[in-house]
């Protein structure tokens, strides 16, 4: 297993879906699905127009579409997310543009809602 990070320079342009499984750092324009159990970094010049699902990314650019990561979601103080987040943690620096709903915790989809649990009859 290597500890290298594979680069997508930002002269790249991809139209399409990326699989990967370590760690990846974007800073082109994609055009479609990540999906990954690895770590994604979206670098300040980078553009992604699509679903990301991975284990963790850190943005700094920009990303067009919904986040699901297993473990946490970080974004940057230049980070623009239009987009829905399912993550385990969120961490989001002053100055990030996030427009979109969050759902944050690892268990959140299975819990309760408000009202509690309904009444059997």
């Amino acid at each position: 297993m290597t500890t290298s990070k594979n680069v997508l320079a930002n002269d790249v342009e991809i139209k399409g879906s990326i699989k990967f499984s370590h760690d990846l750092i974007i800073d082109g324009k994609i055009e479609g699905e990540v999906i990954s159990d690895g770590s994604l970094t979206v670098g300040e010049n980078a553009l992604i127009k699509g679903e990301v699902k991975t284990r963790s990314v850190i943005i700094f650019g920009k990303v067009e579409g919904n986040i699901t990561v297993a473990e946490r979601c970080e974004l940057k103080s230049n980070a623009i997310l239009v987009g829905d987040i399912a993550a385990g943690t969120l961490a989001i620096e002053e100055g990030a543009t996030f427009m979109g709903q969050s759902q944050v915790g690892k268990k959140a989809e299975t819990k309760p809602a408000f009202g509690g649990a309904p009444k059997q009859s």
